[in-house]
């Protein structure tokens, strides 16, 4: 496993990073020591990029500071969604397969024909947006590319340490000099300190004890007062627009969650798939493929995912999304001026939408106050993205669900916006 990377004009670049989608509740460090842990503990590198950890390996002469190759060829190609690539550069083999932005290989070879036999496994698999290859290797449709002319040279991301021990000892190290210095220089005022001055007491027994008496019922007086003075603190109420995520960044992730569940399996037709708030679900149909079948797929291109056998005929696929950053959003307009501008909007684009306002009421044990909501779904060919620009100008909204239905082959979305 050794020179795990290439040089690309006088630069390194990590290779063979083994990659997985990151898992919420965890933060990129922590979730590469999990991983790391379960698979290999010589994995001590690891890269954050686009919701996804690639782990390495100092042994491998990945060395901190290093980019990803992968993560590069993706951003060097933003129109391929979905791409198998292969480069011979510094005498090695770079391959890189991406399905619907996610990193499923991210390989280095030194043998030219386990490279080539690799690549034509993987072009059995369909729907590949671009293939590129050496032109001398004759795979169909490929077209051959020279990596270090595509390549930005803009670092997103670099590799870093899983493990923060080298830094903490050192840390401790240096705490402990400075600790032996400051005792030394300072030995004799800390030596009188802690020295104890002898002292000569002649208190009265009788009159320390009708002193402390005294004391105690002061104390009692004091602590009446305080608590009659003491005014009951009232919690803020916790608003429902106070904490929403990014409009584009939401609808990006679904978009990119359900195409991960989404791909093809042998044997098996896709028949929808929903992104809710926290997860993505997809459902597939038995065809002529078997469980076996399912299982075998499931776990190299969709790896990290819980499946559920409906019945010997039917499958359910689930995935956790990945926390978001969120924000307070509120539209300063009220409900109906909402509807009206909305209505507008959807007849101005011919296109047919439910909208209905509703009423919820937030309170705690204290207060509570009445919210009006603007509940928008509607049928549509745009993706999220495209739909969600529609509301480009509206504060408070919020996609809660947006669901594929592969055979019909349409997006169904219901949307919230929080009136004033």
């Amino acid at each position: 496993m050794t020179g795990q990377y290439i040089h690309i004009r006088r630069k390194k670049y990590a290779a063979g990073l083994l990659w997985q989608p990151m898992v919420a509740g965890f933060t990129p460090r922590a979730y590469a020591y999990k991983l790391a842990r379960g698979i290999d503990k010589k994995l001590n590198r690891y890269i954050a990029y686009s919701g996804m950890i690639g782990l390495g390996a100092r042994s491998a002469g990945q060395r901190s500071g290093m980019p990803s190759i992968a993560a590069e060829i993706i951003e060097s190609l933003p129109g391929y969604a979905s791409m198998l690539c292969a480069f011979h550069v510094d005498g090695k083999f770079v391959l890189v397969a991406v399905r619907n932005g996610v990193i499923l290989h991210d390989l280095l070879f030194t043998n030219e024909s386990d490279a080539r036999a690799k690549y034509a496994e993987l072009t059995e698999i369909p729907d590949w947006n671009a293939l590129i290859a050496p032109s001398e290797w004759g795979m169909p449709r490929a077209v051959d590319r020279n990596l270090a002319d595509i390549l930005s040279g803009t670092n997103h991301g670099v590799l870093r340490p899983i493990s923060r021990v080298g830094a903490g000892a050192l840390s401790f190290l240096l705490l402990l000099i400075f600790a032996l210095v400051f005792l030394y220089l300072f030995r004799e005022p800390i030596n009188q300190m802690f020295t104890p001055t002898p002292q000569t007491l002649n208190i009265n027994p009788e009159l320390a004890e009708k002193y402390k008496q005294q004391l105690e019922e002061k104390n009692k007086e004091l602590d009446k007062e305080y608590n009659m003075r003491q005014e009951p603190v009232i919690e803020p109420l916790v608003m429902p627009f106070d904490s929403l995520p990014d409009v584009t960044e939401r609808a990006d992730l679904c978009f990119k969650a359900i195409g991960f569940l989404m791909q093809p399996v042998t044997g098996w037709i896709q028949v929808s798939a929903e992104c809710n708030e926290t997860y993505v679900n997809a459902t597939f149909r038995r065809s002529f493929g078997t469980l076996e079948d399912f299982y075998a797929v499931a776990a190299d291109i969709m790896p990290g995912v819980f499946v559920q056998e409906i019945s010997d005929n039917e499958i359910s696929v689930r995935a956790k999304l990945p926390a978001r950053a969120k924000a307070p959003s509120r539209d300063s307009r009220d409900a109906d001026t909402i509807v009206r501008d909305l209505t507008s909007r959807f007849q101005a684009i011919k296109m047919n939408v439910n909208m209905d306002v509703v009423s919820d009421i937030v309170a705690n044990d204290t207060q509570s106050q009445e919210i009006d909501i603007v509940q928008i779904s509607a049928e549509s060919k745009m993706i999220p993205y495209e739909f969600m620009q529609i509301f480009y100008d509206f504060d408070g909204v919020y996609m809660t669900k947006a669901s594929w239905n592969m055979i019909k082959k349409i997006w169904n979305y219901e949307v919230i916006i929080y009136a004033n």
